[in-house]
């Protein structure tokens, strides 16, 4: 099997690789966590943390806000020797030996793109079960009102307020669940929240095992102040 290498990487490679190697081709606005894989030398794509779309994220599991993270974007290319799980296992070790005040990692798979966060389910995650938001469609463009907040401020997750100001045809659209995941650090944070995992889905016909590939577009869809960054 090819040589195996992650490393921090710079803003600009991960963002080819996500505009390549992910299916959403958008790059996250705040300050992320940028690690990069390489293969034999070669560069094969990018593993991004982040603070998320939710800005509450950390509060269902009685956290602060600085002790948990979203993982964004994991965006690598096809035709790897090394499975996407594995990559996302030596991700979450370098993620915690940077950030050590980091208690857990939220991601999300999305089933309209056909995930059901086989990534996830290999490396040990806990599933929460699905989790749905009404987004907005503003311009002719679906977006999350996370992302119309920072651009417009508060009306920005108005109906009434956008139709005023920005589209009169702007509407709520019900976008299909996406499959909720966490990753602990500690141990016993995870036996606590092991009380509320559901077992993990399966695609009808499907066996138990993680399928090839480990379905490498996955990948949630903003670190928290203190997530420490790397700026190479």
């Amino acid at each position: 099997m090819r040589e195996l290498r992650l490393d921090f990487c710079s803003h600009q490679a991960a963002k080819h690789a996500v505009m390549c190697w992910h299916y959403s081709h958008a790059m996250p606005a705040a300050k992320l966590v940028r690690i990069g894989v390489w293969e034999q030398g070669r560069f094969v794509g990018a593993i991004l943390y982040g603070s998320g779309a939710n800005r509450h994220l950390s509060r269902p599991f009685g956290l602060k806000s600085t002790e948990a993270c979203e993982l964004v974007r994991v965006a690598l290319t096809s035709g790897r020797q090394h499975p996407t799980s594995r990559c996302l296992a030596v991700s979450l070790k370098m993620l915690k030996r940077q950030s050590p005040g980091l208690q857990l990692v939220v991601s999300y798979a999305d089933t309209k793109e056909g995930h059901l966060g086989i990534i996830y389910q290999a490396t040990n995650w806990i599933f929460l079960g699905a989790s749905s938001q009404p987004y907005l469609k503003v311009r002719g463009k679906i977006e999350h009102p996370r992302s119309l907040y920072d651009r417009y401020g508060r009306g920005g997750q108005q109906i009434a307020w956008l139709r005023e100001n920005v589209d009169p045809h702007a509407q709520r659209v019900e976008m299909p669940a996406k499959l909720k995941y966490i990753y602990c650090f500690d141990p016993g944070l995870r036996q606590e929240l092991s009380k509320q995992a559901l077992p993990y889905p399966k695609r009808v016909g499907s066996s138990d095992g993680a399928v090839p590939g480990d379905q490498p577009g996955e990948g949630g869809s903003n670190p928290t102040p203190t997530l420490q960054t790397h700026n190479a």
